[in-house]
């Protein structure tokens, strides 16, 4: 009876816990999202004594929510290599992270101290020119 019930349940489905990383399951209930959403913040009011303290909680979660995000996401598009070089590093997010979190690329992206220009060549083409600080530190890694 118990195997029998078992089959009725699962069948043609696996476990969680034993479906593969690399499926992303890009679709998750706005409900389901606004509600958990809901509850982490009303988690977080119940605990503080400021705006601030709030705003610190809030940070502290989005960061292990975000970490754990870019953990999957190395693994799945990566197989779990990290990038070193700045281009590189801009185009994953720009492309992979972006889409995963808004559904589409970035059409920019700000964060490194650098001078974008605008030209057209064949199309609108961004030219970056780094900070000094970044170039010297990709250079560095690249001495590794």
């Amino acid at each position: 009876m118990y195997q029998k019930m078992e089959t009725r349940f699962t069948r043609g489905k696996s476990a969680i816990l034993e479906r593969s990383l690399t499926r992303p399951k890009t679709e998750v209930s706005v409900s389901a999202f606004a509600l958990l959403f809901s509850e982490m913040v009303q988690y977080c009011q119940s605990r503080v004594y400021s705006v601030s303290e709030l705003q610190a909680r809030l940070a502290d979660l989005g960061q292990g929510v975000g970490a754990s995000l870019l953990d999957v996401l190395v693994l799945r598009e990566k197989n779990g290599k990290r990038e070193t070089k700045v281009l590189n590093i801009l185009l994953f997010i720009k492309v992979s992270v972006w889409r995963a979190l808004f559904g589409k690329e970035a059409d920019k992206l700000d964060g490194f101290p650098a001078k974008v220009t605008v030209h057209w060549h064949k199309g609108t083409t961004l030219m970056i020119k780094f900070d000094e600080a970044v170039i010297a530190r990709d250079k560095a890694l690249e001495g590794r």
